[in-house]
């Protein structure tokens, strides 16, 4: 299986543990090829979880809940791991807000499974890679 896949179906695992009901996303950030921490969308440490008691919507987003990018670049901080150069491997294209983390974390790739938004631009110097889903579920049956 190459990499990509590889790193995606951990992000893919990392997603069910998600406990926002609207969204169960998951993110791997990868430097070189190791796993250097991981993230899934759910409510800030000792916050109620949305699987308890419900999202929080506002304009259509649980605000709730931290994103799984956040939760991974937080990780990563907490452990002193750079994130400078490192790839990310998210389940769904990084929203707008997470985008902004993303950059000032110094992330040079993105590689995503569904994407969020057809009128939103990645920035300049950031990679992105949409991976194929069936192709990934193709990859993990074999």
């Amino acid at each position: 299986m190459d990499k990509h896949y590889y790193f995606m179906s951990i992000a893919v695992a990392v997603s069910r543990a998600a406990t926002c009901r609207r969204a169960s996303v998951g993110a791997v950030l990868v430097k070189d090829g190791c796993i250097v921490s991981t993230g899934y969308n759910g409510a800030p440490k000792g916050e109620p979880h949305c699987t308890d008691v419900g999202c929080e919507m506002e304009h259509d987003h649980c605000i709730r809940c931290v994103h799984a990018e956040a939760n991974a670049l937080i990780q990563a901080g907490t452990i002193g791991v750079s994130t400078e150069g490192v790839t990310l491997y998210t389940t769904t294209h990084p929203c707008r807000n997470c985008m902004g983390l993303i950059i000032n974390a110094g992330i040079e790739d993105i590689v995503y499974l569904t994407p969020y938004s057809s009128k939103w631009q990645p920035p300049a110097g950031i990679g992105f890679l949409q991976l194929d889903k069936s192709e990934l579920e193709r990859k993990e049956k074999t």
